[in-house]
């Protein structure tokens, strides 16, 4: 009879001891899965944007440095021309790939600093084509000095095309530094949350020792030391403590069964000495 009402209220309805880890437990992991996920989404997003932005800058800096090297190559075939006064060949120039490339640097990198300088660098290359263009009348005419013409009126138009060049140059260095320096807090930023859940794990995990130690394995060494007093020195089984799962149950049972016994045993006595 008493077996039988131990496990009535072992069975009660309530949160299961099981179930109260197992929620603990999945709580932690919930939270370090979630926030890893979130981490991992955030830095490739982030990484795939800043990576194209950087790859943009390279290829870009890549193009303003071949125009520089075809104007300043240009430019030395104009002075070659010039310092041989039998020489009638006149340099060739791809003005179109300069026109197309100097445009794609235009569009191809988002900082604002950079389209007014490849404006610039279009308006000072139209200045010293259109110049250039006068050298076979130059060469041809035999009043005009061809050398006070070239470092009198193309030279300095040269100079202008060329810091212009340097100027776009440096602001495409200085937005792949910008952009590098995104890429570098974005990462940071990525693994923030990867931190806090790491953190707020430990902390579950601190709570969750607190509350098993509090909860349930102080409770059981106490049962444990009631059940050794009872049995050893028959001492009342007298331990209480708050809780409404299996353990408290599972306390009131013994509670009743040593309480049951003693009075069995009692009752013996009795009948003994009558």
């Amino acid at each position: 009879m008493a077996i039988r009402k131990l496990s009535k209220k072992i069975q009660g309805r309530g949160l299961s001891l099981r179930g109260k880890l197992i929620l603990s437990l999945s709580s932690i992991a919930v939270i370090l899965l979630v926030s890893s996920i979130i981490s991992v989404m955030e830095y490739t997003s982030m990484s795939d944007y800043v990576s194209d932005l950087i790859a943009d800058d390279i290829s870009s800096i890549n193009v303003a440095n071949r125009l520089a090297e075809m104007s300043n190559t240009y430019n030395l075939q104009i002075l070659e021309v010039i310092g041989d006064e039998a020489s009638h060949r006149l340099p060739a120039f791809d003005d179109g790939y300069f026109k197309s490339h100097c445009d794609s640097l235009r569009m191809s990198v988002a900082s604002n600093q950079v389209r007014p300088l490849a404006d610039s660098v279009m308006y000072s290359y139209a200045a010293y084509m259109l110049t250039s263009l006068e050298l076979e009348d130059v060469i041809q005419s035999d009043f005009i000095d061809s050398r006070s013409w070239y470092f009198g009126r193309l030279q300095p138009r040269y100079e202008r095309l060329r810091n212009d060049l340097e100027s776009l140059s440096g602001a495409i260095y200085r937005d792949l530094e910008k952009n590098s320096a995104t890429f570098e807090r974005g990462f940071y930023r990525s693994i923030i949350p990867g931190i806090v859940a790491v953190g707020v794990g430990l902390l579950l995990v601190v709570m969750l020792l607190f509350f098993l130690l509090a909860f349930y394995v102080n409770p059981l060494y106490k049962m444990l030391d009631g059940l050794d007093a009872y049995r050893r020195d028959d001492k009342k089984y007298t331990v209480k403590f708050d809780g409404d799962d299996q353990l408290s149950r599972l306390n009131d049972g013994i509670t009743e069964l040593a309480n049951e016994n003693r009075q069995f045993r009692s009752r013996i006595k009795t009948l003994g000495r009558k």
